[in-house]
């Protein structure tokens, strides 16, 4: 069959699949390229990189960032009250910290890690693929360097009112919290 295209093209094109992981290509009498099956991993890694160069065009902003945590973080607090086990439970403890103990970088890598878990105690992968980027997205050094005093301190009690909410399963409570917390951050890194 002939579909009009160079065979340097058709091999151009199964090794970009390939390097997306997106086909498998094996060698030999039964092999061929086939459809990879899908990684959340790697589909959110791919996710990552298309989100990191929309945010650092002239078009997509730190508001435009919030707005979709928001809508994501808010219902999501609350089907992670619903839905979390005890495991859950344990590795939101985990991304606990203390602003009075714990530098800059550690306090941002928790509070992402957090986020993480909280998305993946809903039981919907769905929302850990689509959260990651979100998570791994950086506010940019001039947001940052001019966070309020006592910004970490009020991330950190809203960490633990949440996870107290989500180990009650308080889903209202936790709806609630998650909305008070994206509200927070959105005047702290927007107000100055």
């Amino acid at each position: 069959m002939k579909i009009g295209v160079s065979r340097s093209t058709v091999r151009e094109a199964l090794r970009l699949l390939a390097s997306q992981h997106l086909i498998v290509t094996t060698r030999g009498v039964t092999g061929g390229s086939f459809v990879a099956h899908p990684d959340a991993g790697q589909l959110a890694d791919g996710l990552s990189t298309g989100f990191a160069l929309l945010t650092h065009s002239n078009g997509v902003g730190l508001a435009d960032l919030l707005e979709l945590r928001r809508a994501l973080e808010v219902p999501a607090a609350g089907l992670a009250a619903v839905r979390r086990t005890e495991a859950h439970l344990i590795e939101l403890r985990g991304a606990l910290f203390d602003p009075a103990l714990d530098d800059f970088d550690t306090m941002l890598a928790a509070h992402s890690v957090f986020h993480r878990a909280l998305a993946k105690a809903t039981g919907n992968p769905l929302f850990e693929l689509v959260g990651r980027p979100l998570y791994q997205a950086s506010y940019g050094e001039e947001v940052v360097a001019a966070l309020p005093e006592g910004y970490w301190a009020r991330i950190d009690a809203d960490h633990r009112e949440l996870l107290e909410l989500l180990a009650a399963r308080d889903a209202e409570g936790a709806t609630r919290a998650a909305a008070q917390h994206l509200d927070y951050i959105a005047l702290a890194v927007t107000v100055r």
